[in-house]
């Protein structure tokens, strides 16, 4: 296992990224923080078990308010239980599950 467990490499991030809803083009303030880096934050601050205002700005996650807020997003729109089933697809068929 990795000693940062919360990096998303790029073969795991081809299997993601097609599941997230796209970013309303006209929403309003600044850019957001790619989707990418709040999944990251997301999983640095379940791993460490942090309070989401207590995640590093400097690790480039964006705040623990932002990632937050996308975490909401993605858990509404279905996200996790596609994902659920995706890496599990995955997994059987590399022959990685019992």
């Amino acid at each position: 296992m990795s000693t940062r467990p919360w990096i998303v490499d790029d073969e795991l991030w081809v299997l993601i990224e097609p599941l997230l809803p796209p970013w309303p083009e006209k929403a309003p303030g600044p850019r957001p923080v790619a989707d990418r880096l709040c999944l990251q934050g997301i999983l640095y601050e379940l791993h460490n078990d942090i309070a989401w205002q207590l995640l590093p700005p400097e690790l480039g996650f964006g705040s623990g308010q932002t990632c937050w807020r996308r975490l909401d997003r993605w858990q509404q729109a279905g996200v996790f239980e596609q994902m659920h089933r995706v890496l599990l697809a995955e997994l059987n068929a590399a022959g990685e599950l019992d």
